[in-house]
């Protein structure tokens, strides 16, 4: 299966651009703290979803999906984090918040199609 062909890499995928164009305006003495670690957790998730689509077994496949609810929830903490450092207006928040909860959603539904 091609992994750009699923609905939670695509939306995964435009999530990391967020991630990329919002965290430009962190602080620069962020830039291998936060900054680098909100970025690395966010590819991580549409990366982890391609890799597993190159598994062979489902069990395989469903390893990876839970490596990338980790990262989305590793991401979704670092995003509390930037918001109560400051470093994210209201809406950038809000709008990156929404995505990540839905990634998770999408990544859990996924989960359990593969289990069943």
């Amino acid at each position: 299966k091609d992994f750009k062909d699923l609905d939670v890499w695509e939306k995964s995928h435009s999530f990391v651009e967020d991630i990329y164009q919002i965290s430009g305006s962190f602080p620069e003495d962020e830039k291998f703290g936060l900054t680098s670690q909100i970025k690395r957790s966010a590819v991580s998730i549409p990366s982890n979803i391609a890799e597993g689509c190159g598994r062979s077994t489902d069990s395989d496949f469903a390893r990876f999906l839970q490596i990338a609810m980790g990262s989305a929830s590793e991401c979704q903490y670092q995003i509390y984090l930037a918001n109560d450092l400051g470093y994210l207006s209201a809406q950038d928040y809000e709008k990156l918040n929404q995505e990540i909860i839905e990634i998770k959603k999408m990544l859990s539904s996924f989960l359990g199609t593969l289990d069943s």
